[in-house]
């Protein structure tokens, strides 16, 4: 799934549901006053089949298409607020919902910083997002397994080895979340809520990359 990069206007919101602190309007200011950038590790598998042609300007193989994305940032800032170590993990249903899991180890500030960042950084999630909430996130990245889970989604992926058993890389994809591409291959990938979304899929597809975007930019 391709995230929608684009400057929009918006105030901090209250509560944007339940497990959610309130932040004060001064805890963080509005996010077209800031300067931000983030780095980032990006872990995705969705419900395409390998390789997800949405990565590459296309649309997706199956509809709908069901996804889990892992987003660690390695550095990065909005205004004054360090983000670097920051991880949060959206499972979504392309083009109609999505649920933000942000790691119960970030700070107030650095949870409200990623909420503000949703509509600029990440607008393709943060349209028709259910829920967002501070949540246990567990991940393992290496160069040819990736494991990530949260309360109610789970993935784990295997790399794809190409000639002389070196992994499958791609570069200049045409999204600057999508550099540094490294093909994977779901093993599992799972979402299972009392809301009734649901579904568990193997052998789709998967990859890690680096995200770098910024106001910048």
């Amino acid at each position: 799934m391709r995230p929608v990069l684009v400057g929009v206007t918006l105030a901090l919101a209250g509560i944007v549901s339940s497990g959610v602190a309130v932040v004060a309007r001064t805890a963080v200011q509005a996010p077209q006053a800031l300067d931000w950038h983030i780095t980032a590790t990006v872990a995705e598998s969705c419900s395409c089949a390998v390789s997800c042609s949405c990565n590459f300007g296309g649309n997706p193989s199956r509809m709908p298409c069901e996804g889990n994305r892992l987003i660690s940032i390695s550095k990065g800032h909005f205004g004054d607020v360090d983000l670097a170590g920051v991880a949060f993990l959206v499972t979504f249903e392309m083009r109609s919902w999505s649920k933000i899991y942000v790691s119960d180890k970030v700070s107030e500030k650095q949870n409200a910083a990623v909420e503000a960042l949703l509509p600029i950084a990440f607008a393709g999630f943060r349209n028709g997002m259910l829920s967002l909430q501070k949540a246990p996130i567990t991940m393992e990245i290496t160069d040819t397994r990736v494991r990530f889970s949260g309360p109610e989604s789970a993935v784990d992926m295997e790399v794809m080895k190409g000639f002389g058993g070196k992994p499958v890389t791609i570069m200049n994809l045409p999204s600057p979340a999508f550099q540094n591409y490294t093909q994977f291959k779901s093993t599992s990938h799972t979402h299972a809520a009392s809301d009734g979304h649901h579904w568990s899929h193997t052998g789709t597809n998967g990859f890690t990359s680096t995200m770098d975007v910024g106001s910048g930019r």
